[in-house]
Formats: C-alpha cells, structure tokens, sequence
C-alpha cells in the first residue's frame, strides 16, 4: 500500500459516518475501557480523535501523536502508546496497514479502527502484550487486493452450495427500511437479527405515538439512549429476564422523566 493523505484511505473505513464511528467506540469503551492503563487511555483518545476526518482511519505517524498529548498537557512516551496499539489490535478493536513510499522503504502506518462486535474479554483489569509483538505489517499489503478478492469469491460460492443458508435466522440487514439506520446499526452489534431489531423499534414506536410534539429524531434519540442503558445495566451483571419488556421499563422511565422536567420548566 503506498503512502499518501487521508483522502486516499477513504475506502478502508468501516463506518457510514462520525456518528456511527463514535456509537462505535462507546459500545467498545464499554467492554475494553478496563482493560487499558490511564496512560494508553489517553493514547487510545488521541488516536480516536486524528481520526474524525475520515471515519475511523488516521495515518498521522505515532510521534505526531504522541506529540499532541504533550500539547495538551497528558504526557505520554512513544513505548506507551505503540503498547495501546498492540492491546488495540490484540482485540480486535484495530487493524494496522504499514504503507511505503515510492523508493519502496517502509512510510507511516494506516491506522483501521473496526465495527463492534460483542466479545467477551478477560477479567483482568489490564492484558500484557508482549514488547515484541508487531504494530507494523498487521497484513502483507502487496497481497491485500488478492486476499480480499480470493475471500469474495470464497464467500460467494458459499452461498450458492450451502441451500441451509437459507433457512438460516436473518440477520440486522433484513431489518425494515422503517427502522432508523442509526439505531439499527446500534442494536445489531448486540443483537444480531432483524425481528430483535424491529421489536425494540416498535417499543419506541408505540410509547411516543400519542406524543404529538415527538419528531422522528426525537424517537431516535430516545431508542438510541435506552438502549444504551439497556447494554449497560447487564453488563455491569442486571439479570434480564425478558429484554423487551425491560427495555420498555426504562423508556418508560425516560418519558416520565422527560415529562416532569418540562412540567417544572413550565411552572418556573
């Protein structure tokens, strides 16, 4: 892969937008935040930030990087960060792509953050990576177009000989075109399958109908912010039995809550 700007790495990125890159890493944070020591937390912001312009990709090299936490006042070492980017990939939450200039020596790196996928990670409050374990040439760039296109072809004749795909459960991307992308996009990382989706979206649907003052991007809001606290509360080990009815438990909460501030607002 040769160098070059940013522009150049569009296709690289796994996400439609900024926001979806940021639900992205928040669903991450809540699973690997722990896992991380304050020092390659600030590292991993960093890096997150230098790549805003195209979603989830930045080629900034690390001592550019780790130069801007100086200037805002969290020092941190080069060791320090390329440790950050060794438990980053370890987990899946990166890939790393090293480029080359046109004289053929080795350039800055390419920088891949990828989609959540829930996973389940160590207890232990940090992971050691080995100091020898490679940041640089996460995959043979020469060979990349042909890995990929060798794996597109795989996955093709796949679905032409395997009649049992069929039968198979659909997953988020059947889900009907009334369902919000955003939220969409939220939920199947969780729950992959497109009646999960629809069911937690026709919630929402039926709670703020007789809202007359609710726009669409109000309903997103609150089924994006329930959710979230949907995730959070069984990860932090609330016993669930029937996830829609808690769901609607906490959008329930969220309206009434809703509803007291404007009351107050109103009476003041």
């Amino acid at each position: 892969m040769k160098a070059g700007n940013i522009e150049q790495f569009k296709h690289l990125s796994q996400f439609r937008d900024l926001i979806d890159f940021n639900n992205n890493i928040e669903q991450w944070m809540i699973d690997l935040k722990s896992k991380f020591t304050k020092s390659e937390l600030i590292a991993l912001k960093r890096l997150i930030r230098f790549s805003a312009k195209v979603a989830g990709v930045c080629n900034a090299k690390i001592q550019t990087l780790v130069s801007a936490c100086h200037e805002a006042g969290q020092e941190i070492s080069r060791s320090t960060f390329e440790r950050m980017l060794r438990k980053a990939k370890k987990f899946g939450l990166l890939i790393v792509y090293n480029t080359t200039k046109e004289n053929g020596k080795q350039s800055h790196n390419v920088y891949v953050f990828q989609r959540y996928q829930s996973q389940i990670v160590s207890d232990s409050s940090t992971i050691d990576v080995a100091e020898s374990a490679k940041i640089d040439g996460a995959y043979e760039t020469s060979n990349l177009s042909e890995t990929n296109n060798q794996n597109n072809i795989n996955k093709r004749n796949e679905n032409v000989s395997d009649k049992k795909y069929l039968g198979d459960k659909l997953d988020g991307s059947f889900t009907s075109s009334r369902v919000p992308v955003e939220f969409r996009d939220l939920v199947k990382c969780f729950y992959d399958d497109y009646k999960t989706i629809e069911e937690f979206w026709k919630i929402i649907h039926i709670q703020t109908r007789k809202l007359l003052y609710y726009t669409q991007n109000d309903r997103i809001a609150l089924a994006v912010d329930s959710f979230k606290q949907l995730v959070r509360n069984i990860k932090r080990g609330r016993k669930v039995r029937n996830i829609f009815g808690y769901f609607w438990g906490i959008v329930n909460n969220m309206l009434d809550a809703e509803h007291m501030r404007i009351v107050c607002e109103d009476a003041s």
